[in-house]
C-alpha cells in the first residue's frame, strides 16, 4: 500500500492557507474527504465557511478557539485559556486520523503551535505516524524545524518578495 503524502507549506509570505485550501479543493474534486482545522487565527472563519458550504459534505472546517482575534493579540490570561481550546483542536485532529474520518487532514498554522511551545515536535511526529497509509497531511506555519524536515515528504516555502505600500 502506498504511503500518503505528508506536506508542509511554510514561510513568512502570505498564501500558505490559500495553497492548502486549493489542495483541499483538488482533493474533494478527486472524491476525497477533507478535514481542515485552523489554529492561532481566532474563531472568525467566514472565508472558510463559504468554501465549506460549496464543498460539503466532503470538506469540513473546524476551529476550536473561542476568541475573535488572533492568538498574538490576546492578553496573557486569554492565551492561557485559549491554549486549552487549541489543544482540544489538536486532540480532535488525532481522533480524526484514528477514526479514518478523512483522506486529507489540513492543520493550518499548526507549526506555530510548536514555535509557541503549545505543542512539541514529538506531538507532530506521533500524528504523522498515525497518518500512515490512510491519511495525507498538510501542515502550515511560518517556520519549520530542521528535525521535522526529515519526516516530511514535500515542503513548499512561501516568501514575500515585494510589498506595495498603500
Amino acid at each position: 500500500m502506498q504511503k500518503n503524502i505528508i506536506q508542509v507549506i511554510y514561510g513568512v509570505g502570505k498564501g500558505k492557507s490559500a495553497a492548502a485550501i486549493g489542495q483541499s479543493v483538488q482533493a474533494v474534486s478527486a472524491g476525497k474527504r477533507v478535514v481542515f482545522i485552523s489554529f492561532l487565527k481566532g474563531k472568525n472563519m467566514k472565508n472558510l465557511e463559504c468554501i465549506e458550504r460549496l464543498l460539503e459534505p466532503d470538506f469540513k472546517v473546524f476551529c476550536f478557539e473561542k476568541e475573535e482575534c488572533t492568538y498574538e493579540e490576546l492578553s496573557e490570561e486569554q492565551k492561557e485559556e485559549e491554549k486549552q481550546n487549541i489543544m482540544n483542536g489538536f486532540h480532535f485532529a488525532n481522533k480524526v486520523v484514528e477514526t479514518g474520518d478523512c483522506d486529507l487532514l489540513v492543520l493550518d498554522e499548526v507549526l506555530g503551535l510548536v514555535d509557541l511551545g503549545i505543542l512539541t515536535i514529538q506531538d507532530i511526529y506521533r500524528l504523522i505516524e498515525k497518518c500512515g497509509t490512510q491519511v495525507s497531511l498538510i501542515m502550515t506555519g511560518k517556520y519549520i524545524s530542521k528535525e521535522l524536515l526529515q519526516h516530511i515528504d514535500e515542503v513548499s516555502e512561501i516568501n514575500c518578495i515585494k510589498t506595495i505600500s498603500a
